[in-house]
């Protein structure tokens, strides 16, 4: 019985993910296009000024990028941990699918860039083609309505989650360039005091968001990104048994809406002015571009179906009976969907601001492709079906 009301309680609060996330992505797409369109028309110089205008020491885009995404990343971590304790992942035979469609979702593509640009200065990107971009493609995936079934809105929420943990512990293994111990030691130090309180069932959550801001602070200044301090947070947020009650559910629930409505498409804004000039069609040809789009576009579906693929093949797990190959093909270039992780890591990959404006503009390009392709061939795949349900 209690198994059961811990199920009733995740499926209540991945439905409510899902539908956040979903209408996030097209809030996004609106933001991505107005960005666009604002930093290539005549008000181009106040509207890059904005993000450049400085807020205390840091740009108005700093305390974006380094601030308001470590609660992004935060209530990824909740979601994980939700998933972990009694969602799609408490059971090891159902978790591995997405495991490992996730890991040859990030492999892969990796691998592809730096074929193309091991040995150059731009190897430093082999990142950026590893990421899928929950908001946007959950949101494609809704423009399909009622006729997706449950097992692959889970299966494609569990990959991008697991994705982004991914791309988060690549940032934090590959992209710090410079480690103050001393700092990352006092961090880690609050990390351990606030899971002694959790250990102690102390519930009030007010000290761990003091405690989560302080640790911010010094994980900032010990050069590891900031951000990760979001999903560390995460993890010593009591769980309790997982009901609407539990601190950690009624975080992430209060969460959900100030992420997907303000969190992401300020960092849509922020980080899609870019200016297109004579120069930037010849973008496509350079190496780091052709890493980047060929990762994301056919190196995540290639990733997720053959690791997919392995892992059935060889007994790991099964497919749930309501998906085929052809749905997890389609769901594959969704996951080549990269936006906000994919220009999350070009921040950190590149310090060329002419590289970094064109991995950009690659990302939002080979994302509208992958996304398009994802779209057209499960519609199709959900036809056939349609189609074979009536003629039964």
């Amino acid at each position: 019985m209690r198994k059961t009301i811990k199920r009733l309680y995740s499926t209540a609060l991945f439905k409510e993910f899902f539908e956040n996330e979903k209408s996030s992505g097209l809030v996004l797409i609106a933001c991505t296009l107005i960005s666009l369109l604002l930093a290539n028309s005549t008000f181009a110089t106040e509207y890059l000024h904005i993000w450049h205008m400085k807020l205390g020491t840091e740009s108005v885009e700093y305390w974006i990028n380094d601030g308001l995404m470590t609660i992004f990343f935060l209530l990824i971590g909740l979601e994980l941990e939700r998933e972990i304790y009694i969602g799609e992942l408490a059971n090891i035979k159902e978790a591995l699918l997405p495991i490992f469609a996730a890991l040859g979702g990030m492999l892969i593509p990796a691998g592809i860039y730096l074929a193309l640009n091991v040995g150059t200065p731009a190897h430093s990107g082999a990142g950026i083609p590893m990421a899928t971009d929950i908001a946007f493609a959950l949101g494609v995936l809704s423009l399909l309505g009622n006729r997706v079934p449950l097992s692959l809105k889970v299966f494609l929420t569990a990959l991008a989650v697991i994705d982004d943990l991914g791309a988060i512990l690549v940032i934090a293994i590959f992209y710090t360039k410079s480690l103050s111990w001393m700092n990352l030691g006092i961090a880690m130090g609050i990390l351990l005091f606030l899971f002694i309180l959790n250990r102690m069932k102390i519930k009030n959550l007010i000290p761990y968001l003091i405690g989560g801001a302080i640790m911010w602070y010094f994980m900032l200044n010990s050069g590891i990104h900031a951000t990760i301090t979001g999903v560390l947070l995460a993890f010593v947020i009591p769980f309790g048994d997982g009901s609407s009650r539990s601190v950690s559910y009624r975080l992430q629930h209060y969460l959900h809406k100030p992420v997907a409505f303000f969190i992401l498409p300020l960092f849509a804004l922020a980080n899609t002015a870019i200016v297109l000039g004579d120069d930037i069609v010849d973008a496509l040809h350079l190496h780091y571009s052709m890493g980047i789009m060929l990762g994301l576009v056919l190196g995540k579906p290639i990733g997720i179906t053959l690791f997919s693929f392995i892992a059935v093949t060889i007994g790991l797990c099964k497919l749930p009976n309501d998906l085929n190959w052809k749905k997890i093909i389609s769901v594959g270039f969704l996951g080549g969907i990269g936006f906000t992780m994919s220009i999350f890591v070009t921040l950190l990959a590149f310090d060329d601001l002419h590289i970094i404006n064109n991995a950009k503009f690659i990302i939002l390009i080979s994302s509208l492709i992958a996304g398009c392709i994802g779209f057209l061939a499960l519609k199709q795949n959900l036809k056939n079906k349609k189609k074979h349900a009536v003629s039964n």
